[in-house]
């Protein structure tokens, strides 16, 4: 049968998925979504570019190494959408719990891609995620010609081009693809990814078609390493941001105001963002967030740090001047050193809060 999507004519039943080249990121996420319809399917849009990819009704296999406080949540929404998934983290925890969802828990991060179709990594930083694909019993020693990897980690532009270097001398795909939406994006399937691909290109839908039931939006970066080079922009802005939030809201608490007053006023007025609204640092405003879980679980305060440290790496490379940023790096640095490196990075409010 047929289906008119925004001007766009899909049919199903036809054994492909086309795609043309659209500036229209909108009906690029509504093309990926089509790709992940169980039957096999064609997907014709009337101009640009064509691309073409089969599929079947046979869902991917995906492995899945890091088990955090986000990848935990993205392994069990690729398990719900019926993938076959393979998982592991140092931590038994993590997979004891998603094994019981229906996940093969591997005794290596090298067995997760041995039979694996695209293998997901969510580690803290670039030696981990090196050693995980490129070591001598890494990832790289195992999969097949034409197997994709997919690095959601926030790490070191650089380090993502020599990995993608060195999988495509053994004809596998690497590409980062790292994510923003938190601990709640995670658990809800609303990512949003930033992918080292661009946009016309088959490796990019490709990619995306694999992420679709972790995330909402699917960014096209430009090329390899572009999507760190996002990453790390946006966690830069955030965490800024977040100690912007935190030392305001703090000030009117101590004058008087009542903070879920102050925070709808934030709110409905130009001091409006992400942090705020969606996770406000101060307990008791937001329900569910870490603020309102003594700060436990989210995005740590030393993985903050890490982030910044490699924002301030990058600038200096390319003479970019990141006052604000060198700033942020220090108050989160002086959190980790004084014991709340595993708190969630809201914590900065807490920290504000309190006479020292």
């Amino acid at each position: 049968y047929q289906r008119r999507v925004r001007g766009i004519n899909a049919e199903y039943g036809g054994g492909g998925l086309f795609l043309s080249h659209t500036s229209d990121h909108h009906l690029l996420n509504t093309m990926i979504r089509l790709a992940s319809f169980p039957s096999t399917s064609k997907v014709s849009v009337s101009s640009g570019l064509t691309f073409q990819r089969c599929f079947s009704s046979q869902k991917a296999t995906i492995g899945f190494i890091g088990l955090g406080n986000m990848g935990a949540s993205m392994a069990k929404n690729l398990l719900k959408a019926g993938h076959p998934v393979t998982v592991f983290d140092l931590n038994p925890e993590p997979c004891n719990l998603l094994q019981k969802e229906g996940a093969v828990v591997a005794k290596s991060p090298a067995e997760t891609g041995r039979q694996a179709n695209c293998v997901i990594t969510m580690l803290p930083n670039t030696p981990h995620v090196t050693e995980t694909i490129l070591g001598s019993a890494g990832l790289l020693s195992v999969c097949a010609p034409g197997t994709v990897i997919v690095d959601s980690s926030t790490i070191d532009p650089n380090a993502v081009k020599h990995i993608h270097q060195e999988c495509a001398k053994k004809n596998v795909f690497m590409v980062d693809a790292p994510v923003s939406g938190g601990v709640v994006g995670a658990a809800n399937g609303t990512l949003t990814f930033m992918i080292g691909a661009a946009e016309s290109s088959a490796e990019f839908t490709k990619v995306a078609a694999f992420l679709q039931p972790m995330g909402k939006n699917f960014v096209p970066c430009g090329g390899v390493g572009l999507g760190q080079v996002a990453k790390l922009s946006n966690n830069l802005a955030l965490a800024i941001q977040m100690i912007g939030v935190s030392e305001a809201l703090n000030l009117g608490i101590q004058m008087g105001m009542d903070s879920q007053f102050l925070s709808r006023i934030f709110n409905t007025s130009t001091a409006r963002s992400w942090s705020s609204e969606i996770y406000n640092p101060v307990p008791g405003v937001v329900p569910g967030v870490p603020s309102s879980r003594n700060y436990e679980g989210g995005f740590g305060t030393d993985l903050i740090a890490k982030d910044l440290s490699l924002a301030l790496k990058v600038a200096e490379s390319v003479k970019a001047p990141v006052p604000l940023g060198a700033n942020a790096h220090q108050i989160y640095s002086l959190l980790s050193h004084q014991g709340f490196g595993k708190k969630d990075f809201s914590v900065v409010y807490d920290f504000f809060s309190k006479k020292h």
